[in-house]
């Protein structure tokens, strides 16, 4: 039986039976198709792919899409040509799309309508469109090229510096290998043939032991008896709701999607942002659709948190009756029972399998027993029993079986047979090796890891995943980072990942050049990787890491001047209002940006000034703005509004905020005191520091931008806290909002490589900007010629043109990523970037060319800020450093700790220099390096102090700093003592931001804070 006969079979007894539903948790009632909807959509495209589809013997046809309402209609009208589906996913690099389409030799591509403008900009030149749009199922046809079809060479090359994938026993046609290593002519064999017409289910590409990605060629016969008994084992029914965890390129989606479709059940599909959310994923499954069966990785498991999967996953009265975690290594027990309800019902599998054996080999049921009070929950899970017509062996390095002990496991069995790479023909019976190694004991295999994830350096062996953890502060036995986790996403931050470097580096007993952006940026296995790449250059069995390690969005080649962009929105216009809008911009280290005013304007009597250095700002105060700027009485009314700001911002206004005051450690001596004004829900945490626009129209309210780990983008009224808009972007953001010279666009980046230009008013994409890696950098803007310059972990530095909409130039930094946010100076006009390789260098904003570089040896997390005479940029070698913009090193200032934060300098106290250090100092030393005082806070100080001064606050000059612990610390910036403090409930990585008597900060809670500060005891209602 094939896939698609098992679900005409199904849709015969079912037909009105609801088959998928989509919701994409907006609001809006979810869509819902019924098993005969299906199957009729699944028709008409089987007959229009027919039609237009040359298909002798086997044919593969791509598909381009998301996740919705019409994916298992679409797989299953492909399946009928009949013709195996390959899944290429959006929004992967394209240079591993591109390879994996070209490899495969797919000659046709199914791309969902909306996304055509995607598939087009990152694949130029290789597709042609050879149809009209298919009616009713939302997708279009393209063909390959035929000037692209040869790839052969291109292949080869890949091929030549990579190890195949090995294939054990009947590898040779003829032929197995005993015991003693010695070859034994046996019996002959039967094949089983990739070229039948019938054979393939499905093709997907992943990256294997050896780092190239494999195309995996899927027969119906090895993935048929694996839903078979999945769906026994599990006891799948009509009634049940499954859950589309998976992607469609990761093969256990094959299993979700066809378990459920198979059997007349449900199955529930929604968008992959809504994956990354908690809470609404929950409410989602367990509240809305009662989902029945969950297959999904630990990862995916341990994202609800443990308060969600107690209350609503593993809960007493939850719908779920199966949960089955593959994938990864298995939770331990223990934890998996603290957040199992004592009255839950769930059954729980441990799966294991690998995809070129396609799709589970193993699966072992946790007894019962397990859960209750009085059982010992400190034993290893077993991988469990061979699924039907699946065989399993251990053998030692020498290729001998293993009964007892230690060794690699190999899956295979007389039909359970996938194609790999070029193959055409492989034995009955094959056995593929996995990489991974186990213990068996009594007949049980036990996992004990990746054979790619360990190093042997000086007689001794380390495994990655278990220093990650160490690192990261997980539980030894707790076996829960996978290979392709991220180190941030599994609980670190730039100082873990120092440690992590700093560790690896020590054990290897080298240094490992590059291997803190893999870090920061790429999975486990990636770092493994990078360190054999670097260790051992004679063996690297690695493609071109420009293909493999980077893991985000390229520019192709021949690019350097203009760059590449996909825009994302319509086509209107979005044209720049005839004049510019005048506005304040705060945002971190103090960066006060007056734009679009005249100096008149910029210097009523009374100002209060915020961290402003007159000197090297010339180019903001003669900023003009000719649609406004025309008239004596315009210039007036300007100047009165900029002291109606003035005085907003000074002006007392608690009257609709309930104070709440909780108790810290400095109330009895603390002068200022703090109450939470309000707080805006980002639903993952906030890294990223606040961005604050003050209008000068007095219409419109000020604005507070930040970004999330939720993939939000906020805008936030600064004095209601009510959000004006949001807008999901294609990964987490931790790089801060900066804001046009014309005030009608926020620029900000994120870790899917693309820059984003957002406008300002509604979070529409105004244009979208393509690097090649994560970028976590904060862009600056030129006043005087509104450029915008941002880096990226790809290890450049870009100058983007966002009006044109093209990039003016862009640099390779030569020295890493560039993680902080570049500096712009007036005078000289120069552009200064510090990089994770320990380069600091000074860039013309014009041309782009180098004027000097100095290499600090070690990682620059700090953003350098200057002022007329100097640039100053923290380093985690514990200094400080200062340098003449000619580039002369001055001096440098000691601490005892990594100095991630940025300085903040002000011409409010007289140019003195404020930051943080790991060592849970709060620093102030003025211009020639000298320490003035130091303030300990609680724990180790990661963000930008800010400067500030109110008159509702006793004009006195203040600092602003918070400590990774959550406490947010009013210092007085003359003298360094504690004029207030107060703790929110989450760690920050945030820098805080202050206008008036309002302090913005992001925290690690979710939310973003925007802080009342007022004088203790002071009636303020």
């Amino acid at each position: 039986m094939m896939l698609q006969e098992l679900v005409a079979r199904a849709a015969g007894l079912h037909s009105d039976r609801a088959a998928v539903c989509f919701d994409e948790c907006n609001g809006k009632p979810p869509a819902f198709y019924t098993y005969a909807t299906v199957v009729e959509l699944a028709v008409e495209l089987t007959a229009f792919l027919q039609k237009h589809c040359g298909h002798q013997g086997k044919c593969e046809i791509g598909l381009y899409c998301y996740p919705g309402i019409n994916l298992p209609s679409w797989i299953l009208g492909i399946l009928q040509v009949p013709a195996a589906y390959s899944p290429i996913d959006p929004d992967a690099p394209p240079a591993i799309s591109t390879y994996f389409m070209k490899k495969s030799n797919l000659q046709y591509i199914l791309v969902e309508n909306d996304k055509i403008n995607k598939f087009r900009m990152s694949h130029a030149d290789c597709f042609y469109h050879n149809s009209s749009a298919i009616e009713h199922t939302g997708l279009t046809l393209f063909q390959v090229s035929s000037s692209n079809t040869d790839f052969s060479s291109e292949v080869d090359n890949m091929k030549s510096k990579c190890e195949p994938s090995k294939a054990v026993d009947n590898s040779q046609p003829g032929y197995t290998f005993g015991p003693d290593q010695t070859e034994v002519k046996t019996a002959e064999v039967g094949y089983m043939n990739a070229g039948q017409k019938d054979t393939l289910a499905y093709v997907l590409h992943t990256s294997g032991t050896t780092g190239i990605p494999k195309i995996v060629r899927v027969p119906h016969k090895c993935i048929v008896p694996n839903i078979q008994h999945l769906k026994s084992i599990f006891e799948i029914t009509p009634d049940d709701v499954l859950f589309l965890a998976s992607p469609l390129t990761f093969d256990p989606s094959v299993v979700e999607l066809f378990m459920a479709l198979t059997s007349g059940a449900s199955i529930l599909v929604v968008p992959n942002t809504i994956k990354m959310m908690p809470m609404e994923l929950s409410a989602a499954l367990f509240h809305h659709h009662h989902v029945t069966v969950l297959q999904a990785t630990p990862t995916l498991l341990r994202r609800f948190g443990a308060h969600i999967i107690k209350s609503r996953v593993l809960s007493a009265n939850t719908s779920l009756r199966v949960l089955a975690l593959g994938g990864e290594a298995f939770p331990v027990l223990s934890l998996l029972k603290s957040w199992k309800h004592k009255e839950n019902k769930t059954s729980i599998f441990n799966l294991y399998g690998i995809t070129e054996v396609s799709s589970w080999a193993t699966c072992y049921k946790i007894p019962e027993e397990v859960f209750s009070a009085d059982f010992r929950t400190d034993f290893p899970v077993p991988l469990g029993s061979p699924l039907l017509g699946t065989k399993l062996e251990v053998r030692d390095a020498n290729g001998s079986a293993v009964l007892e002990g230690e060794g690699q496991i190999l899956i295979g069995g007389e039909e359970r047979i996938c194609f790999l790479d070029d193959e055409i023909t492989v034995p009955l019976g094959t056995m593929r090796e996995t990489g991974d190694f186990v213990r068996v004991e009594n007949a049980k295999l036990f996992f004990l890891g990746r054979k790619d994830n360990q190093i042997k350096r000086h007689g001794k062996r380390f495994n990655i995943e278990y220093l990650q953890q160490s690192v990261l502060g997980l539980p030894r036995d707790s076996t829960g980072i996978s290979k392709d986790a991220v180190f941030l996403y599994s609980g670190g931050d730039s100082l873990k990942a120092l440690r992590f470097y700093e560790e690896i580096e020590m054990l290897v007993g080298k240094a490992v050049p590059g291997l803190l952006e893999v870090i920061l940026s790429h999975s486990i296995e990636a770092v493994y990787r990078h360190i054999i790449k670097m260790l051992f250059p004679d063996e690297e069995q690695l493609m071109n890491s420009d293909n493999v390690v980077k893991r985000k969005l390229r520019v192709s080649s021949g690019e350097e001047l203009h760059g590449k962009y996909i825009k994302l929105t319509s086509e209107r216009g979005h044209e720049i209002a005839s004049g510019l809008i005048p506005f304040i911009a705060l945002n971190r280290g103090n960066n006060f940006f007056p734009m679009n005013f005249t100096k008149s304007c910029m210097q009523p009597k009374n100002t209060v000034w915020v961290g402003v250095e007159p000197l090297q700002q010339p180019s903001f105060l003669h900023s003009k703005a000719p649609g406004v700027m025309k008239s004596h009485v315009q210039r007036s009314e300007l100047e009165n509004r900029i002291l109606t700001l003035e005085n907003k911002a000074n002006k007392n206004d608690h009257s609709s905020v309930q104070q709440n005051h909780t108790k810290h450690s400095y109330s009895s001596v603390a002068e200022l005191a703090m109450c939470v004004r309000w707080k805006s829900n980002t639903r993952k945490c906030v890294d990223a520091s606040p961005l604050v626009i003050i209008p000068a129209k007095e219409e419109v309210s000020a604005s507070v931008y930040v970004g999330s780990h939720s993939h939000a983008m906020q805008a936030i009224d600064l004095d209601l806290g009510e959000i004006k808009w949001e807008k999901t972007l294609g990964d987490r953001i931790e790089s801060s909002a900066c804001v046009s010279k014309c005030g009608n666009f926020i620029v900000v980046g994120c870790y899917d490589g693309l820059v984003y230009v957002l406008q300002s008013s509604d979070g529409e994409i105004h244009w979208t900007f393509v690097t090649e890696d994560t970028v976590k950098s904060s862009a600056v803007v030129d006043p005087s010629s509104g450029l915008i310059y941002i880096g990226s972990h790809d290890q450049h530095v870009y100058a983007l043109d966002i009006y044109e909409k093209m990039c003016v130039w862009k640099l390779h930094c030569e020295g890493g990523g560039v993680f902080s946010s570049p500096c712009l100076s007036s005078f000289p006009h120069h552009l200064y970037v510090a990089t994770l390789g320990g380069l600091f260098l000074a860039v013309n904003p014009v041309t782009g060319s180098k004027i000097w570089k100095s290499n600090l040896g070690k990682p620059l997390f700090s953003s350098p800020h200057c002022n007329e005479n100097y640039i100053y940029v923290g380093c985690v070698d514990g200094n400080l450093y200062c340098y003449t913009h000619s580039g002369e090193k001055v001096w440098q200032f000691s601490t005892n700790g990594p100095v991630f934060s940025s300085p903040c300098l002000s011409s409010l106290t007289k140019q003195e220099i404020f930051f943080g250090s790991h060592d849970c100092f709060i620093y102030c030393c003025n211009m020639e390096g000298n320490l003035l005082w130091k303030f300990e806070a609680t724990s180790s100080v990661y963000g930008t102090p800010f400067i500030f001064q109110s008159d509702d606050l006793n004009n006195k000059i203040l600092l602003a700093a918070v400590s990774t612990d959550g406490k947010v610390w009013i210092l007085n910036a003359k003298s360094g003592t504690a004029e207030g403090v107060d703790k929110l409930p989450g760690e920050v990585f945030s820098s805080p931001v202050v206008w008036g008597s309002k302090l913005v900060v992001g925290c690690r809670n979710d939310y973003v804070y925007c802080l009342d500060l007022y004088i203790a005891g002071k009636n303020n209602n």
